[in-house]
């Protein structure tokens, strides 16, 4: 098996650094190395400027803007756009409900929707979770009764991801409560400004506003955004949950954070010993480095083989991606803690007195632990990795 890039895909990658050198701005990026979150604005920026030059959603049919790119380019583009860094699309238009849309939904959805997707003039949320239904996602008790040409939708959806920015949600909703629960779901497009709607904000761990609770009081929905057909939305959530986990492993954007740590790893500070130089932290880096190549020696095997298997059907060996691309992920967050060091502890806003306490370190020192913080999240969500040890059992090792 060749794990080598073709003349061709090296001239593509090429293709791919130099657009993001000469299109990506400026200002976008230096936030992305800093670490700090990219704003809806900037977004919405990058996936027009994508969407301009027609990369915004390579993967999708051509004939709704896509490239037509092998699956070998598809994963080029997007280790070239993580490692820039560039932000990443946002993943519940373009690799969520664009792709069940355009596969399962009418001409109308076709239309309506797909373009506002692709150049996120519509910006979408997902709403799957709910308190009692996350890991068994099948026992959702969001409902939505049919009543004329609406249906009637109650319930509540946690983990929301962005919602406080979305003008659509796609929803799993039950319609027969009488089925088996997987038997009795459907797929349904809301629009978040429709009355009965309302948005919460879950603070997370690390001080940041990412996901919401969502509740949902009597609203109403026209039958014409019910997609597919009623009570199959339990076909369409798993078609789209295997989307979910295209890309996952994120090797490029480890490959960056690397490249951070030992730039700032590096530098002097105020006569102290350079971290770069200590024996034990270079260990640890080497440690991941070598993990990392190996990732994307199995990352490559993947694609080398994908043309083999059949249409839709999942590699489980995408499982190992996740769950050491994970891994890797929160490694080498872990290890820029080291690299701050105390500056990477965060201040408290002492409002009662009327100041404020400013970080006592660098300010790229500060968005050193939100982003420890934030990415415990990683192995939890796309499937545990608990679960996806039990998919490497069953399926690659036949246990």
């Amino acid at each position: 098996m060749d794990l080598n890039f073709t003349p061709d895909e090296i001239a593509f990658r090429d293709e791919v650094r130099a657009f993001l050198k000469d299109h990506l701005p400026a200002d976008i990026r230096e936030k992305m190395i800093e670490g700090h979150h990219p704003s809806k604005d900037d977004m919405v920026r990058w996936t027009r400027i994508l969407n301009k030059k027609g990369w915004a959603v390579s993967h999708w049919p051509k004939e709704w803007g896509g490239t037509g790119w092998s699956p070998v380019k598809q994963y080029i583009f997007q280790e070239e756009t993580m490692a820039a860094p560039a932000p990443q699309l946002l993943p519940f238009g373009v690799s969520m409900v664009g792709p069940v849309i355009y596969t399962f939904g009418n001409e109308a959805q076709k239309k309506r929707y797909l373009p506002a997707i692709a150049n996120l003039d519509e910006w979408w949320c997902q709403g799957f979770s709910e308190p009692g239904a996350g890991s068994d996602l099948a026992s959702l008790k969001t409902t939505a009764k049919r009543e004329g040409d609406h249906y009637i939708v109650n319930g509540q959806k946690t983990w929301t991801t962005l919602a406080q920015y979305a003008d659509w949600i796609f929803m799993l909703v039950r319609t027969d409560p009488a089925a088996k629960k997987q038997e009795g779901i459907s797929f349904l497009l809301i629009d978040m400004k429709t009355p009965g709607i309302t948005v919460r904000p879950i603070v997370t761990i690390d001080g940041g506003h990412e996901v919401n609770e969502v509740f949902f009081d009597d609203v109403r929905v026209p039958a014409e955004n019910l997609v597919g057909q009623e009570n199959k939305g339990w076909d369409y959530a798993k078609f789209l949950l295997g989307n979910e986990r295209v890309g996952i492993a994120r090797i490029g954007m480890t490959k960056e954070r690397i490249r951070r740590v030992k730039q700032l790893a590096a530098s002097e500070r105020d006569g102290e010993r350079r971290l770069i130089d200590d024996p034990r932290f270079r260990e640890k880096l080497a440690w991941i480095e070598v993990e990392l190549k190996a990732l994307e020696m199995t990352q490559m095997r993947v694609l080398a083989a994908e043309s083999k298997r059949e249409r839709g059907k999942p590699d489980p060996a995408s499982s190992i991606l996740k769950i050491k691309g994970s891994e890797l992920q929160q490694a080498i967050r872990e290890l820029a803690l080291d690299v701050a060091g105390p500056y990477a502890a965060p201040y408290r806003e002492e409002v009662e007195h009327g100041w404020n306490e400013p970080p006592a370190g660098p300010d790229w020192a500060s968005t050193i632990a939100p982003a420890y913080f934030n990415y415990r999240k990683v192995s939890i969500y796309g499937g545990s990795n608990e679960i996806q040890k039990n998919i490497i059992a069953k399926a690659v090792l036949g246990l």
